[in-house]
Parts: structure tokens; C-alpha cells; sequence
């Protein structure tokens, strides 16, 4: 399900590149990352900018087949970059993926690295990019940090979109089973507007994942602030976080977001 329109998605990419940017303003670009070790901030803020770049150049020229990476992923040079310049790289990159986006159109056929294969994969993707890695910066410099509502739901909803594709349950060597018997997940983000409908069950019982908003028992039950569950789903928070209230079978929970969060490594 997608919440946010696409020139919402193209809008607010841009705005969450701006807070960040805010964020980080002043900041000592060596500053380690905790959340993403081995990083500093001049290489995460390069991460960003190269998605950004990554995602428009595969927009822009219609790819149908995918793009090489190596600005999202080969940062080590990057580790002492001048924060002006820096600043100036992301806002451009932002600014030049929207209106990629906004050129192109919502349906217009594209690859994409997930499920979708159409432009609105990347509007969404790259909003959500800059929404987790705001919060790695946020953290880097100890600022606060905060999300909508509207912004954050869609994330939960992205993530649970990626974390009903085949590739999640596909047995691996050595590696316990995902799909079984009992095997079912609910998570409720508390203190939303919108809270009477803030639930995701994730069944594993068939031979697929499948998710559905709904509210029912389940083998383990996640409740948390909204954006304390999505960063919980991209390893931001633990499920020992004061935050996050986690009941029964956590061990299915930490192989559920292992599993579910595959293309992060990929």
C-alpha cells in the first residue's frame, strides 16, 4: 500500500535532505556514525548523495537494466570532504533527483533494484533513504530527531512490502527456516493520530510471508511510537529499547528483520 502521493514522495525527499542538511550544519564532518560503523559523517552524507545520483541516472535514462552502484557504496575516500562542498553535493543531488522524477512521471517504467519496476519505486525509496539517514546523523551530532506521522507510516508500510517478497523466506545454508507452523508477527505503533489502524500482521504459516493491517494474536507482539518502529525495522533501535515493548517469541522477531531487511545488504 502506498500512503503518500507521488509528488509527496518527490517533495518530501527533498525536505528530509534539507533537515538533514540543517542537522549537520557546523558539525565536524569526521564524526563517527554509530549506526553505521565505520562511517563518518562526510561518508554517509556521500552515501546519500551517490543513492540520490544512483536513482537518477537509472530515472533519467529509462534503465532496463540496473545501474551500477559505486557511489552509493565506495565511500572510503570520502572520510575527510570539505562540509561546505558536502552540503552543496546533497542539496544538488536532492534537488536534481526530483525533478528527474517529477519529468518522468508516476508510472513510466524503469528497473528497479525491488519490486515495482516503475518510478514511483524510486520516489518512495529515496525518501525513505533520507528519512533513516537523517536519523544516523541526528544521532551523530546528538540532535533530536522527529518524523511525521504520514512520512513515517509509509515507511512501515514500505518495509513491509519488502518483507513479503520471495527472496525473505528462501531457505538458506545453515540458517534456521523462516516459514512454520505458529509462525506470525503483529506490530502496533502507539500515540499516532491514526492509531486504531497502526497495526501490521506479518503471517509466516504458508509458504509465502504475508502482510496484512490488521490486529490479532500473534507468536510475537511489537508495540511502539511510530517512529520508534521504524527504526526498530532498520536496526536503529533494539527490541530492548525503553521504548519499544516486545512480547513472546523475540528470537522470531530478530530473524523476521534479519530476513526482511536483505536488500539492505545487497
Amino acid at each position: 500500500m502506498t500512503l503518500l502521493g507521488y509528488d509527496r514522495y518527490r517533495a518530501e525527499l527533498v525536505a528530509q535532505t534539507d533537515l538533514l542538511r540543517s542537522c549537520v550544519e557546523g558539525a565536524d564532518m569526521r564524526a563517527p556514525v554509530r549506526t553505521c560503523p565505520g562511517w563518518n559523517l562526510s561518508q554517509l552524507l556521500r552515501h546519500l548523495g551517490g543513492a540520490f545520483r544512483w536513482a537518477e541516472t537509472a530515472v533519467r535514462t529509462r534503465a532496463a537494466d540496473p545501474v551500477p552502484h559505486d557511489l552509493v557504496d565506495d565511500v572510503d575516500a570520502y572520510a575527510d570532504e570539505k562540509a561546505d562542498a558536502l552540503d552543496a553535493w546533497l542539496a544538488e543531488g536532492a534537488a536534481r533527483l526530483s525533478e528527474t522524477l517529477r519529468a518522468a512521471g508516476p508510472g513510466t517504467r524503469v528497473w528497479t533494484p525491488g519490486p515495482g519496476g516503475t518510478t514511483e519505486f524510486w520516489a518512495r525509496r529515496m525518501l525513505h533513504e533520507s528519512v533513516v539517514h537523517r536519523a544516523d546523523a541526528a544521532w551523530a551530532v546528538g540532535a533530536e530527531y522527529a518524523l511525521g506521522d504520514d512520512v513515517a507510516l509509509d515507511a512501515v508500510e514500505e518495509w513491509m512490502g519488502f518483507g513479503s517478497v520471495p527472496e525473505v523466506v528462501e531457505p538458506r545454508a545453515g540458517a534456521p527456516a523462516l516459514l512454520g507452523p505458529g509462525r506470525t508477527l503483529h506490530f502496533h505503533a502507539t500515540g499516532t493520530a491514526t492509531e486504531a489502524t497502526a497495526d501490521w500482521l506479518v503471517d509466516l504459516t504458508g509458504d509465502a510471508a504475508v502482510c496484512r493491517r490488521t490486529s490479532e494474536q500473534a507468536a510475537v507482539a511489537v508495540r511502539a511510537p511510530l517512529t520508534d518502529l521504524v527504526l526498530l525495522l532498520y536496526r536503529r533501535r533494539t527490541a530492548a529499547a525503553e521504548a519499544v515493548e516486545v512480547r513472546g517469541d523475540a528470537d522470531l522477531l530478530d530473524l523476521w528483520l534479519d530476513r526482511s531487511g536483505f536488500w539492505l545488504r545487497e
